[in-house]
């Protein structure tokens, strides 16, 4: 089972803990302060269990070059990169304003540092743990100054191969072993035949020791309910307010009544994982009392008689009788009194049943 590590402050995540969800308000904020803290009110409402935005120093992630590109697309919010980049970027005052904010509403708050300086303030703004976006996974000179900050981590696995993610366990693990690693495909919209939920299998089966989690990019809920079925200890989806607003995550996010209808049914999954013990349970009694069939005589039976199996057959019988999986520790059993035909063959009509009968 994989280990467990406390993730938030009071709240552990592996082994059997429930799944932690992360809303991953991304930059759908728009830019805007204020819808940023309904989308931080929303996931609260909706029962996710933690609230995330994308925090860069642009100068630190882009080269000059990839600033002054000019842009183009539908969803620019400026005539170049840069200047597209800089109105969704939020200050490090807007991002102390919206952490106060989540701690006051009551939910877990944090970031995605996506170059080495904006770890650097997400570690002094006192983030719970750091989230390690895709493009940063192969990024092994980050992942070593942020694995040493002391903080939990968790780490995409969008764009690398299994022989990198083996790179990644090793260069982390030696420094910081609260961590997990998050199944992910890079693509915005998803498409199911290129989501390989069985990489969480792989995963597992590589990395035992650390739990093992989905970030998702497709359309609905359905593959993400079945990632945490699978095992998946902790859920990253994108949320928006509206799939219809300027920008390319909006369309494979979730609105509010799909995130909430998705931890809805991430709990009811959790719930249905259950035991691994099957047994006869006590809500299966009254379907067993109405429809659970024995052993009765499909014959009539006389006193003395050895059991055999064309004497005997299995019926919903009245009274309940031995069960039909002992049908075959029945035989060669003696009777001590006579038994009608179509008579339900119970305990106090077999001979040293205790001893004998073994079901």
């Amino acid at each position: 089972m994989a280990r467990e590590f406390e993730l938030c402050p009071g709240r552990r995540v592996g082994g059997d803990q429930p799944c932690f969800i992360i809303a991953e308000i991304g930059q759908n904020h728009q830019g805007d302060l204020d819808i940023a803290k309904r989308m931080i009110r929303m996931v609260k409402d909706c029962g996710a269990d933690c609230a995330k935005f994308q925090k860069s120093e642009l100068e630190y992630k882009f080269n000059k070059k990839a600033l002054e590109r000019p842009y183009t697309s539908k969803h620019s919010w400026g005539k170049t990169y840069g200047e597209h980049k800089r109105h969704l970027e939020f200050s490090h005052d807007q991002y102390r304003e919206l952490k106060k904010y989540a701690e006051e509403i009551g939910i877990f708050f944090t970031a995605s540092g996506m170059d080495e300086m904006a770890v650097e303030f997400l570690h002094e703004l006192d983030v719970p743990f750091f989230k390690v976006g895709s493009g940063d996974t192969n990024n092994f000179p980050y992942l070593e100054k942020t694995a040493k900050k002391g903080r939990p981590m968790v780490i995409s696995s969008g764009m690398q191969s299994m022989n990198t993610m083996h790179q990644v366990y090793q260069i982390v693990k030696a420094i910081n072993p609260n961590f997990c690693f998050l199944q992910c495909t890079s693509a915005y919209p998803l498409q199911p035949e290129d989501v390989n939920l069985r990489v969480i299998s792989a995963y597992q089966s590589a990395f035992p020791d650390i739990p093992i989690g989905y970030s998702g990019h497709e359309t609905g809920i359905a593959i993400s309910v079945a990632a945490v079925a699978m095992g998946a200890k902790v859920l990253e989806r994108h949320v928006t307010l509206d799939k219809t607003w300027k920008g390319s995550d909006h369309q494979a996010s979730l609105e509010p009544n799909e995130l909430a209808e998705l931890v809805k049914a991430i709990r009811t999954v959790e719930k249905a994982m259950g035991s691994p013990i099957k047994q006869l349970l006590p809500c299966e009694m009254a379907c067993n009392e109405k429809l659970g069939k024995s052993v009765v005589a499909k014959v009539a039976i006389p006193e003395g008689a050895i059991l055999t199996l064309d004497m005997l057959t299995v019926k919903v019988g009245e009274p309940k009788g031995f069960p039909p999986e002992c049908i075959f520790d029945l035989v060669g059993q003696k009777v001590k009194k006579n038994i009608e035909e179509d008579e339900t063959i119970t305990e106090q009509v077999v001979e040293n049943h205790v001893k004998k009968v073994k079901c």
